[in-house]
């Protein structure tokens, strides 16, 4: 265990030396809610407003709440798999200058290297997209905050299973990439099109029927819409208080994928945490089988 506690230590530090790789994950959700507050604020609020009866009439900051929770639930859950993958680019740079044949021409296992990279990764994930929450929720306290106490703590424990099930999606990626070229195609590939599979960018009720019914096998589509829901719960309670009909709250939660439903089932939000928490097992799984294989045929 000595040996994975160094490698883990090792993987982490180099990390973060590397400004190139480091600087990239930070600023990422930093920019993200930058350009979503500056080009996307507008349309959520005239969204939300446009959805209202015109007998009813919301305070700014109630309508600056709501769609503050939907920028930083788009963030977050954008964050942590593209950061994900950053942190795990290591494995790659190790391939490119050669450390990985060192590493195992020495008596490192490669059981233990697999696992060091895998929980240095996620260490490395969950450090910056922690300080991304507290950024979000700086900004969110500052537009308009109606989250409980029993939100934020869920809103912690989704982003770690999210940065879970991004560093074991892109540890399984990782391991077939060995040049830097592949290292900046995948990044880009990710960063471009995640948001937009999983919801982030654009509601999946947005989308056809056919599409939306495809995206509902995806994982990624369930860790966004739990974001999402303990981002803009306590401002949808809140509209419900102030006199807003159930009708047109589970309408808005509707449109904003808040309620997802599989083939016209409702998902509850208990069964999205099983979808995501059994698919971090499977890829995990697949992550420990693939190198198992490889070292029986190196």
């Amino acid at each position: 265990m000595s040996t994975v506690f160094a490698l883990i230590k090792r993987n982490i530090k180099l990390f973060f030396k590397d400004k190139g790789m480091f600087f990239t994950s930070l600023i990422t959700p930093a920019i993200l809610l930058v350009l979503y507050v500056t080009f996307l604020g507008k349309v959520y609020r005239e969204s939300f407003t446009s959805g209202l009866p015109k007998s009813l009439s919301l305070s700014d900051n109630m309508i600056n709440g709501l769609v503050g929770g939907q920028l930083i639930s788009s963030i977050l859950a954008v964050s942590c798999v593209t950061v994900a993958f950053c942190a795990n680019f290591l494995v790659v740079q190790d391939k490119v200058n050669g450390t990985v044949k060192d590493l195992r021409i020495s008596p490192v296992r490669s059981s233990s290297l697999s696992i060091s990279y895998y929980i240095a990764s996620l260490i490395s994930t969950l450090m910056i997209c922690f300080v991304a929450i507290g950024i979000c929720l700086a900004y969110l306290s500052f537009v308009g905050w109606y989250m409980s106490a029993t939100d934020v703590i869920l809103l912690f424990l989704d982003v770690l299973l999210l940065a879970l099930f991004g560093t074991a999606l892109s540890s399984i990626i990782n391991i077939y990439l060995s040049t830097q070229g592949q290292i900046s195609a995948v990044g880009t590939i990710i960063s471009a099109g995640y948001g937009f599979i999983c919801g982030a960018y654009m509601p999946i009720s947005s989308f056809g029927d056919g599409l939306q019914k495809a995206l509902s096998f995806l994982p990624g589509t369930y860790g966004t819409s739990l974001v999402r829901n303990h981002a803009m719960q306590g401002a949808l309670e809140e509209m419900n208080r102030q006199g807003v009909p159930m009708k047109v709250i589970e309408g808005i939660k509707d449109s904003l994928d808040c309620n997802l439903y599989f083939f016209g089932h409702h998902v509850e939000i208990s069964s999205m945490y099983m979808i995501l928490g059994i698919t971090v097992v499977i890829l995990i799984g697949i992550y420990i089988l693939i190198n198992f294989m490889r070292k029986r045929n190196p």
